[in-house]
This record gives structure tokens, C-alpha cells and sequence, in this order.
């Protein structure tokens, strides 16, 4: 994606503060990138992370197609780790939330 959109390491690394090297280790998947990061990528690229992620409609019709489930959309092929990440984040947001609340009450 950073190649067809004609950014260079150097200059994806400038953006996200990060040095070359460190760069294209996420990019090779060396590191693992966390949500945040992935969502600054994206917004430097002027794209939605399903398309860094490759994961398109059509992806979702042929993986449900092959998998039998005809009827229903599920993506069910991520990366055990990418999912481990989203579920920290949300129990994350949910202790802040509930935090809050209890400011709001008192």
C-alpha cells in the first residue's frame, strides 16, 4: 500500500516518529503493531485498515462461500494475536467507561 501510494520508509517513519529501521520492521512483521499504530498508518495512507489488513467484501463473501457459511458475513481468519489485541483494547475502553460513570454519579 505505501509503495502504490509512491511514501517511501523514510518518509512513513518521519510521520509516525518512528526511525527507518524501526518502520520496516512493522512492515516486514518483525513487530507487532498495535491498534493505535495501525490506525496511524492508516491515516497517513488515507486508508481504512481493512484495506492495509487486505480484508475487502469480496475476501468476506469467499471466505463464507468456502467455509460453507453462504448466508452470514464473518471473518473468522484473523490472526489470533490481532484478536487478543482488539479484546484488550475493548476490556481497556470498558474500564475507563465504567470509571467514568462513576465520576458522573457521585
Amino acid at each position: 500500500m505505501r509503495e502504490f501510494k509512491g511514501f517511501s520508509q523514510d518518509y512513513l517513519a518521519s510521520e509516525l516518529s518512528l526511525s527507518q529501521r524501526q518502520y520496516q520492521r512493522l512492515e516486514s512483521g518483525a513487530q507487532d503493531m498495535g491498534i493505535t499504530r495501525l490506525e496511524e498508518i492508516c491515516k497517513v495512507l488515507e486508508v481504512a485498515p481493512s484495506e492495509i489488513l487486505g480484508i475487502d467484501e469480496k475476501y468476506v463473501i469467499e471466505n463464507c462461500t468456502n467455509s460453507g457459511f453462504g448466508h452470514g458475513f464473518t471473518i473468522n481468519n484473523l490472526p489470533e494475536q490481532l484478536i487478543a489485541q482488539y479484546q484488550a483494547q475493548i476490556q481497556q475502553l470498558k474500564e475507563e467507561v465504567a470509571f467514568l460513570r462513576g465520576l458522573v454519579e457521585k
